[in-house]
């Protein structure tokens, strides 16, 4: 850990900032990496520091314009709501920093006697100190090479090597991994199968998907298509749209859609709110800001809290089968996958057609196989025919 080599009065005028309050339901974090060291300058709301939970990454940000003179922590520790995390300087741009005021008396020495060299010392010996002022950024740069490289070196492995190599799990990984069996243990999941003819939807999106990108700046894909068929067998099955809490079941006049998106840490599943009074657009807009915020990792608790029913695209990393597991406490989760050509008969005739396969797994104890079945056939109908969704009231 850093501490600040300052004079007492630096530290005496210096703030001390604490770890925010970053969710009711989470007290602890671990600070995952500092944007900023001791002696750096920053202004006010910049930010200082990462603390990763298991729903989140939250940002430290400077209260004031300032230098940072003491950390109070290191990367990878455990730090709570409340605890003391860096101490600040405050001042403009940095201006007040010790570490560039103390050296001020050296450079006019350097200033002064360096005309002095330049008469009394010949050319040669005035290039001689410069391999030995070289050395050390050398030396640095060598240091920098050292600390970038990963743990373990990617040495080349012999052949039959047997090496191993054991990380941490990250908090959301962790989270993630105690809900997935949670859900497994709790609902009674069973997953139903259909095939969607994509045609028309297909047509749909070649024929307008420049107007929509010139007009409202947005890519019309498939998701907002699904999401509003989802939103409308919804309607017509609400048990789906439902959730067990104790010995009640809460049935929902809205749809607060979960949209599943992977990021490096993990899969998150941000909501888009009151998605049943959406169309195409809104819907589309929504999906690609919270994406956009989920890969960037600034998505809020209020981004993910919540949620009623669930959609996941395996289908954009080539998934041509798949049984989605149930985000509790909701009663069901959409899988959609990747559209390839296949052989089907239409009328009377064998023609090759886009097929995607699409899987609803959903917990038996609130939704019996006639509905679950309806449900998904629902949405194979509004897909294979876009028109009945212009069609459906609001």
């Amino acid at each position: 850990m850093k501490r600040a080599q300052f004079h007492s009065s630096h530290l005496l005028q210096a703030e001390t900032v604490k770890v925010p309050q970053m969710a009711e339901s989470i007290s602890e974090g671990t600070l995952r990496s500092w944007s900023k060291q001791v002696g750096d300058s920053v202004e006010a709301d910049e930010e200082v520091a990462t603390i990763e939970t298991d729903k989140i990454d939250v940002t430290v940000n400077a209260p004031t314009a300032g230098t940072i003179v003491e950390l109070l922590a290191k990367e990878d520790d455990t730090v709570t709501v409340g605890q003391d995390l860096f101490r600040i300087e405050p001042g403009e741009g940095g201006a007040s920093s010790p570490s560039s005021a103390d050296p001020a008396p050296p450079k006019q020495e350097e200033t002064s006697e360096q005309p002095k060299k330049e008469v009394e010392e010949p050319k040669a010996e005035q290039k001689a100190p410069e391999p030995a002022a070289q050395a050390p950024k050398e030396t640095k740069k060598e240091v920098k090479k050292e600390e970038s490289k990963p743990s373990p070196a990617p040495a080349p492995k012999a052949p039959g090597s047997r090496s191993e190599t054991r990380v941490k799990m990250n908090r959301m990984r962790l989270r993630i991994a105690e809900r997935l069996k949670e859900s497994q243990n709790s609902a009674a999941s069973l997953t139903t199968f259909n095939e969607i003819d994509m045609s028309s939807l297909m047509d749909l999106r070649k024929k307008y998907k420049d107007e929509v990108l010139k007009e409202h700046d947005v890519k019309l894909g498939f998701m907002s298509a699904f999401a509003r068929a989802c939103t409308l067998a919804l309607r017509e099955i609400p048990a789906a749209n439902a959730s067990i809490e104790g010995d009640e079941i809460v049935y929902r006049d809205y749809v607060d859609l979960s949209v599943a998106v992977a990021t490096p840490k993990g899969l998150v599943t941000p909501v888009v709110r009151n998605a049943e009074g959406m169309g195409f657009l809104e819907i589309e807009k929504e999906i690609a800001a919270l994406g956009k915020k989920a890969r960037d990792g600034k998505l809020t608790i209020e981004d993910m809290a919540g949620g009623s029913f669930t959609i996941s695209n395996g289908g954009v990393f080539g998934s041509l089968y798949g049984t989605p597991i149930i985000n509790l406490p909701q009663a069901a989760v959409l899988g959609m996958h990747a559209i390839k050509e296949k052989p089907v008969v239409v009328n009377g005739q064998i023609v090759i057609r886009p097929i995607m396969v699409v899987a609803l797994t959903y917990d038996h104890r609130l939704l019996d196989g006639r509905e679950a079945v309806t449900f998904l056939v629902k949405v194979r109908d509004y897909i294979e025919d876009p028109r009945k969704m212009l069609l459906a009231p609001v």
